[in-house]
């Protein structure tokens, strides 16, 4: 790293932004003007005192450099994170012109709380440390809790197994006149069962009724997928390990990322969240560049917040990552990072929209459950298809349809007009329903630009 450090762009700062009006808030603090004792250092902290309405600045710190991801610190009472002082500094900090100058050392307040948040992953490394030693002490323990969740587990699979026979057998016609409420009802006793997964699941089978033409085959499609997760956990012990792990991940049930690090330089290809009433799930997708692996870090935030690791598009960070068991899975768990998120100039490599539906075809042998794999498409042009939207090869007559999600998203229209006609590189999530773009590249030049 540089003396002055290597510099975040103002899209990747927004990209930080808790919702639209952060962004916009933040945006206007960009500026030199309410700022004053401004300051940062090379491997990634920024502060400075930002002008309020009261007669007292706002504290205002960011930490690019923690183990968890960039942790901001302001004494203005906004509950985001980051709140628009934050966003602010940090653009001021990104444009380069000498506003925020390196500084050997920030003021006490700053480094107060810097030193607080870097005893506070040392201890929570310790505590995890000692959890598993606690966890390893008494076996017998353990292996009585397993077995009683195991038996939760059997006896919700069981009443759901019986529910989808009842289904079937008075006609899936009558799923539409049935309504949320028999599902929302199962749902909850696979809840009750410790059986999340197999409750999220139940939970979509409701969507299905009524959903367009077709939907009666969709909805049968779902519960033999449903059957055959049912039929997995019942005979788990044929199965080889690796699925075996599989089929407790689909349930739902807790597991540990317990595969070897792996350390390298991490390119954040996308991120985005989805949220339901109770949590906010971010879903961060990684490249290696000297693995190659492509792996998936997911966070967690209570309703109406944002996750606490955010990690913007187009950045490379040197980490260890480790993944969770499973055949087929591609998440893992952030471990040590050895240096703060910066511009990356490398990119993933790419495969033609055939050979994308062949990996997820092949995928799907380890993991009949899953939706979607991470595919990045090499030379592919937006081009519309009746009322739809397909990503054509430019060199072959092969293309893949968009899912009807893409096609709702304004990243739609900044992907057409990015490429105008020419090939992009494209990075997204390919499935039976189609490839959804998350972030795309022209061809030869440009940054990383997000479509989710």
């Amino acid at each position: 790293m540089t003396e002055q450090g290597v510099r975040w762009t103002a899209d990747q700062v927004l990209a930080l932004a808790p919702d639209a009006a952060s962004r916009k808030a933040g945006s206007k603090l960009g500026a030199a003007g309410p700022w004053s004792e401004t300051g940062s250092r090379a491997e990634g902290t920024v502060w400075g005192l930002c002008k309020g309405s009261g007669s007292k600045p706002y504290q205002t710190v960011v930490d690019l450099a923690g183990a968890a991801g960039p942790g901001y610190k302001c004494s203005c009472p906004s509950r985001k994170f980051p709140c628009k002082h934050a966003l602010g500094l940090l653009l001021l900090w990104s444009s380069g012109d000498g506003s925020v100058p390196v500084s050997a050392q920030p003021p006490d307040w700053a480094e107060q709380w810097l030193a607080g948040r870097h005893e506070r992953a040392g201890n929570k490394r310790s505590r995890g440390e000692g959890d598993s030693a606690v966890g390893s002490a008494d076996p017998e323990a353990a292996r009585r809790r397993a077995e009683r969740r195991a038996e939760r587990v059997t006896a919700g699979v069981t009443e759901l197994e019986q529910r989808l026979a009842d289904l079937l057998r008075g006609g899936l016609a009558a799923a539409e006149q049935a309504g949320y409420g028999a599902w929302d009802e199962t749902a909850a006793r696979m809840v009750d069962a410790q059986a999340p997964g197999l409750a999220s699941r139940v939970r979509e089978l409701a969507s299905v009724p009524a959903s367009g033409p077709g939907w009666p085959a969709r909805l049968l499609e779902e519960c033999a997928l449903l059957h055959l997760l049912d039929q997995g956990w019942a005979h788990r012990e044929r199965l080889p390990e690796a699925l075996t792990s599989t089929v407790r991940s689909r349930l739902g049930l807790p597991a540990s990322a317990d595969g070897p690090p792996v350390r390298d330089r991490w390119l954040v290809l996308a991120q985005y969240d989805t949220a339901d009433p109770k949590l906010t799930t971010r879903r961060t997708w990684l490249h290696g560049a000297d693995s190659g692996h492509t792996r998936l870090l997911l966070s967690y935030g209570a309703a109406g917040r944002a996750p606490e690791l955010s990690l913007p598009v187009g950045l490379a960070l040197e980490a260890e990552l480790s993944t969770y068991p499973g055949a087929g899975q591609s998440r893992a768990a952030l471990g040590e990072r050895f240096a703060p998120p910066v511009p990356a100039a490398f990119r993933p490599p790419g495969v033609t929209t055939a050979e994308a539906a062949a990996r997820y075809g092949e995928a799907l042998r380890d993991d009949p459950w899953l939706e979607a794999v991470p595919v990045t498409l090499d030379r592919v042009v937006p081009v519309p298809d009746g009322d739809t939207w397909q990503l054509a090869d430019a060199d072959t007559d092969t293309a893949l349809p968009l899912t009807r999600a893409a096609r709702s998203r304004p990243g739609l229209w900044r992907m057409v007009a990015l490429s105008g006609g020419a090939p992009v590189k494209v990075f997204g999530e390919c499935g039976h329903r189609g490839f959804t773009p998350l972030t795309a590249w022209p061809e030869h030049t440009g940054e990383a630009v997000p479509l989710c």
